[in-house]
C-alpha cells in the first residue's frame, strides 16, 4: 500500500462521511437534549461500528452478507427497523413536548451516556451500506495476497478518525448553541425533524438494494 493510496482514499472517506446521513441527525437529536458529553458518545459508538464493519470485510463476512439474500435481508430490516424506532420515538416526544435540560444527575448522566454510545453503535453497526462502503473501496485499494491484515486496518483507523473529527467537531458546535437549541419551541421542532429524518432514513434503507 503506497501513500498515493492511502491519501485517495482518505479524500472519498471524507466526503462520505461528511454527506448528510442518520449520523448528523443523532447528534443533532443527542447534544441538546443530554449535552456535549453524550454527543461525544454517540461518536465513540460510531468509531467502534466502524471497526465491526471493517473486520468483517476484510475477513470477508461482509461479502457473504451481500452474496446471501437472505442474510443481507435480515440486516437491513433490523437496520430499518432501528432508525424507524428512533424516528418514532422522537415523534412522540415532540408531539407531547416532553422538556429537556442540559444538566442530568451523575447517576442519571451514567445512563443516558451508556445508552448514547450503543445509540451511535447500533445507528451504524445495522447498517449495510457501510458494509458496501468497504466492499467498493478496499479493492481499489488492497491487493489481494499482498496487502496484510494489518494494513487493511490502517485504512479503517483513518476512516474511523474521519469519523470522529467530523462528528467530533458537529458536537462541539451544537454545544455552543446551547442557549439556542435548548429552548422548548425549538426541541419540540428539533424532534420532530429528527422523527421525520430517521424515519425516511430507514424506509430508504428497507428499500436498498446491492449495486444501487
Amino acid at each position: 500500500m503506497v501513500w498515493s493510496d492511502i491519501i485517495t482514499f482518505t479524500i472519498v472517506a471524507s466526503l462520505l462521511v461528511m454527506s448528510p446521513g442518520p449520523n448528523g441527525v443523532l447528534i443533532a437529536k443527542t447534544v441538546p437534549t443530554s449535552g456535549r458529553t453524550a454527543g461525544f458518545a454517540n461518536v465513540a459508538g460510531f468509531v467502534a461500528a466502524f471497526y465491526v464493519h471493517g473486520a468483517m470485510s476484510i475477513l470477508g463476512i461482509s461479502l457473504i452478507l451481500v452474496q446471501s439474500a437472505t442474510a443481507f435481508t435480515a440486516v437491513k430490516y433490523l437496520g430499518a427497523a432501528y432508525l424507524i424506532w428512533i424516528g418514532m420515538k422522537a415523534l412522540v416526544a415532540a408531539f407531547k413536548g416532553v422538556a429537556t435540560t442540559g444538566e442530568t444527575p451523575a447517576a442519571h448522566q451514567q445512563r443516558t451516556l451508556r445508552n448514547a454510545f450503543v445509540e451511535g453503535f447500533i445507528t451504524n453497526v445495522l447498517n449495510p451500506k457501510v458494509s458496501m462502503f468497504y466492499l467498493a473501496a478496499f479493492p481499489q485499494f488492497i491487493t489481494v495476497g499482498d496487502t496484510s491484515a494489518a494494513a487493511s486496518f490502517i485504512l479503517v483507523f483513518i476512516h474511523s478518525m474521519i469519523n470522529g473529527v467530523w462528528f467530533g467537531a458537529m458536537v462541539l458546535l451544537f454545544s455552543t448553541l446551547t442557549s439556542v437549541v435548548q429552548r422548548g419551541s425549538f426541541q419540540r421542532w428539533l424532534k420532530g425533524m429528527t422523527g421525520i429524518v430517521f424515519i425516511g432514513f430507514g424506509a430508504k434503507l428497507a428499500s436498498f438494494k446491492p449495486g444501487i
